[in-house]
């Protein structure tokens, strides 16, 4: 009896400690920057891009246990039960095993420099990677100041699609900087709804996230128009002709963004409730994403 009932609590933690579904944050950009190479370009090549996805997977791997290793030394996670660092009571290992994938991702982004003979893409991913240290590591612990949406914006947006885009053509394009604000938004609209549940302990460690500065309420009242923005700003640019009619199939997240923002309308004051908002905002974020990068390759 004692064992049916700690197994399944087991595997959830270490579940919501690995966090799958987050995954889709680090393929997004370079979906969406080579959905927008091949439809200027006419080409893809099967190898970067399958290379560049799987570096991103373990860049991201490296940002999470690194996020873990360093929430651990403010106390900010004393009460997250799937934090890794919790879990396996080793945080050395937690912290290598990040730096292992922080490695192994360069690594890949390093082969496709070599292949290109150019080394603008590593430069733009390792920016990327400081701008995602910035966001947790010490000295500099923006995320603590309430700059984190920041720095993931561009992180996710600009600077990863245009990589993506890069690695492709190795050419810059405008179109590609117009698509990497709304796989920016999205991304950032993540972040931005995985604090609702954790202001409590956000203001006990002294982290001041934009939900300790606004309060819950006015970030619910805020989350119908930034997750707004993304569909206003693709029907614009359809509506300009920067953008394919096809790239309206990102309407199709519309369900599951109007289901985001009515759950965190309902409850944003009740942590235990709201704590599944960044999941459904995962869903805003693939679904818009996969969709749009569809819009132009079809």
């Amino acid at each position: 009896m004692t064992t049916q009932t700690i197994q399944p609590s087991n595997y959830k933690l270490w579940l919501a400690a690995i966090k799958p579904p987050m995954y889709s944050v680090a393929i997004m950009p370079i979906w969406v920057g080579t959905a927008v190479a091949l439809y200027e370009h006419h080409s893809l090549n099967w190898s970067i891009f399958s290379t560049f996805i799987s570096s991103a997977i373990l860049i991201l791997a490296w940002e999470n246990l690194s996020n873990d290793v360093f929430d651990s030394d403010t106390g900010i996670d004393k009460k997250k039960h799937h934090s890794l660092v919790n879990l396996t009571g080793n945080k050395s290992l937690v912290f290598w095993a990040g730096n292992l994938c922080l490695a192994l991702g360069i690594l890949g982004i390093g082969a496709i420099c070599w292949w290109q003979r150019d080394l603008t893409v590593l430069g733009l991913i390792l920016l990327c990677c400081f701008l995602g240290y910035m966001y947790q590591g010490p000295p500099f612990r923006l995320g603590y100041q309430g700059l984190g949406e920041f720095l993931c914006f561009f992180a996710f947006g600009p600077l990863g699609v245009s990589a993506a885009y890069y690695s492709q053509t190795q050419s810059w394009s405008n179109l590609s900087l117009l698509a990497s604000v709304l796989v920016g938004i999205s991304t950032t609209l993540v972040l931005f709804c995985s604090h609702f549940h954790q202001v409590e302990d956000d203001l006990a460690a002294g982290k001041r996230s934009p939900l300790v500065r606004m309060g819950t309420h006015r970030g619910a009242q805020l989350l119908p128009w930034f997750c707004g923005s993304i569909f206003a700003i693709t029907g614009l640019l359809v509506a300009l002709g920067s953008f394919p009619v096809w790239t309206l199939l990102s309407f199709a997240g519309l369900p599951a963004t109007l289901k985001l923002c009515r759950h965190v309308a309902t409850y944003h004051d009740s942590p235990e409730e709201v704590s599944n908002c960044k999941f459904i905002a995962i869903a805003v974020h693939f679904w818009s994403g996969l969709l749009l990068g569809m819009g132009f390759i079809l």
